[in-house]
């Protein structure tokens, strides 16, 4: 039989560089999980991935023992590193901020499809155009 879940917590912490002090240690510590087994067993699963923020799904059982899933990096940082700006534009439909091509959202959205609420990679394809638009950067076909 299946423990009972106590919580379910979703983070986004750097690859490799979790560590006990706020945000993760007062959300794990309110729930009674050990603080330092995570961010050990996190840093060891994100190591090879450099300084891309990796969300992670941690589910809490009663017994405060944890399991965890990584997910993909968020799409916004995909494209911000893709086109090589530090953040989208205040006012996206005014200011552009750079330039994308069609390629690099491809392969963004190829890394991003087992996250997405899309079927195949030409859904996934338009739905990190939209994002990329919504951040001021212009797709170039």
């Amino acid at each position: 039989m299946a423990k009972p879940v106590k919580a379910i917590v979703k983070l986004q912490i750097a690859a490799g560089k979790a560590n006990p002090a706020p945000p993760i240690g007062p959300v794990l510590g309110q729930h009674g999980v050990n603080i330092m087994e995570f961010c050990t067993a996190y840093n060891t699963q994100t190591k090879d991935k450099g300084d891309m923020i990796i969300p992670v799904e941690l589910t809490i059982y009663t017994d405060r023992t944890f399991t965890f899933v990584l997910k993909t990096p968020p799409v916004s940082d995909l494209i911000k590193k893709a086109v090589g700006i530090p953040k989208g534009s205040a006012e996206p439909n005014k200011n552009k901020v750079g330039v994308i091509s069609i390629e690099k959202i491809q392969e963004i959205a190829q890394i991003k499809l087992p996250d997405l609420n899309a079927d195949n990679l030409d859904a996934a394809t338009r739905i990190i155009m939209g994002s990329a638009r919504s951040m001021g950067v212009e797709v170039k076909q």
